[in-house]
C-alpha cells in the first residue's frame, strides 16, 4: 500500500502499524512525534495503529536547545 509520509509516497505492507513505519524508516527510540491524517498519534498507540493506504502521515523529530 502507498502512504505519504511528510509529503513524499512511502510503499508499506497492507495493513502496517506506526510501529513498522517508524522502523523501516529507521526511527525508532528518537525522540519524535508522529500524527496521521492531521491526528497525533502518542507513542503508547504506535504499534496498535494501523495505516490505510492514502493516509498522510507527518514525523518531527523533536530537537532540544535554548
Amino acid at each position: 500500500m502507498q502512504i505519504l509520509v511528510n509529503g513524499a509516497p512511502q510503499e508499506l505492507i497492507e495493513g502496517s502499524t506506526v510501529l513498522e513505519l517508524l522502523q523501516q524508516l529507521e526511527l525508532t527510540g528518537k525522540r519524535l512525534a508522529v500524527e496521521v491524517n492531521a491526528n497525533i498519534v502518542p507513542r503508547s498507540r504506535h504499534a496498535e495503529t494501523r495505516l490505510q493506504p492514502g493516509d498522510k502521515v507527518e514525523i518531527v523529530h523533536a530537537i532540544g536547545g535554548g
